[in-house]
């Protein structure tokens, strides 16, 4: 497994050299973490990267950044990355509270070590709210989608509450409504993927963190989870099954843009790294009420990845905040969940 970023490995140490009730105390943290961290791991992250690294000691849980995943072609700085790493720790916080706990989490707690993102203990009893409990059971069913939604609109309580949980998270939901805004964005995400699928380190990037059939390997997209045109909808998509090889990019609208579901940013009031993380947390927050819902999400950050296209998305958000995320959300019959590495292979417990 790979180091958190700065650190040195602790010596593992068995519960069974523990004497008497140490023993069995550090046992029950080690399989309490077991049990978090493996939640923790089914966020979502840029390329099924899964860029994190946690490690238990006397009962706190911590959170690091896996520089060795991050995509340097797209996330030079490292904001992605963060993100889901965000993510990731919502999904910890919200396996404790099914467990009856109140997570007590200091973020990016030590400023000379960039690497250390989060610490969390595990703070009073406390029961889960049913809203908590929705998001829980939705945590191993909700996965990314890549292809157009059913036409059927989402409801507009629907939109109130996820609204209300980006907020708690520090975050703006930031749905587009306006028919001039969503062409914009949509011209901004073709122009964004236009410039990437003609970048050949962008192009080398996306191939190894594609996965062909029977791919072993835990991480990355499988070819088999865009069954459908990346450029089916009003929001360009990622190619990662090679629909787009050997053509143009056409620049008319995609074959069912009445599917595209709705177009929504997530954004933050500044732009740092406590925000990105901030903005994580919101994303699954979302996206796991959502799907617990019965409604998928779609990704599409590219012009958030280009310095000259940013600037040009945040215009159309009215509060002026930063967007962080680009995605769509509908309704869909479709599913195919992305794989996960081993918890054992991102967990160290000493």
């Amino acid at each position: 497994m790979a180091r958190p970023q700065g650190t040195s490995a602790p010596p593992r140490r068995s519960a069974g050299a523990l004497p008497g009730g140490r023993a069995r105390s550090a046992a029950r943290a080690d399989h309490a973490a077991l049990h978090v961290v493996s939640a923790a791991v089914t966020a979502p992250s840029l390329h099924n990267s899964q860029p994190w690294i946690f490690t238990c000691r006397d009962g706190e849980i911590s959170l690091y950044a896996d520089a060795t995943r991050r995509l340097g072609a797209i996330d030079p700085n490292a904001r992605e990355l963060t993100i889901s790493c965000g993510a990731a720790l919502f999904n910890l916080r919200l396996a404790m509270r099914q467990l009856g706990f109140r997570p007590v989490v200091r973020v990016c707690p030590d400023p000379g070590r960039p690497g250390l993102l989060a610490r969390v203990t595990w703070g009073a009893h406390a029961a889960a709210t049913a809203e908590e409990q929705v998001m829980h059971r939705a945590m191993r069913a909700r996965h990314t989608y890549r292809g157009p939604f059913q036409a059927t609109p989402l409801p507009a309580t629907l939109l109130d509450a996820l609204r209300g949980h980006a907020r708690a998270e520090g975050a703006e939901f930031y749905p587009l409504g306006d028919r001039r805004e969503q062409l914009r964005l949509a011209d901004l995400v073709r122009e964004a993927e236009t410039c990437q699928r003609n970048d050949p380190l962008y192009v080398t990037e996306l191939a190894r963190w594609t996965r062909p059939p029977h791919d072993s390997r835990r991480d990355g997209v499988p070819v088999e989870a865009g069954p459908f045109d990346p450029d089916a909808t009003l929001l360009a998509g990622r190619d990662f099954s090679g629909w787009t090889h050997g053509r143009p990019f056409g620049g008319l609208p995609g074959e069912w843009p009445s599917r595209t579901g709705l177009m929504v940013l997530l954004n933050t009031p500044h732009d740092m790294p406590q925000d990105w993380l901030r903005a994580g947390q919101a994303l699954q927050r979302v996206l796991l009420f959502a799907a617990g819902h019965k409604v998928a999400a779609a990704f599409h950050t590219q012009p958030l990845e280009l310095p000259a296209l940013r600037p040009q998305v945040r215009t159309l958000i009215a509060s002026g905040q930063v967007p962080q995320m680009i995605l769509r959300l509908g309704h869909s019959n479709w599913s195919l969940r992305t794989p996960r590495r081993d918890v054992r292979e991102v967990l160290s417990c000493t």
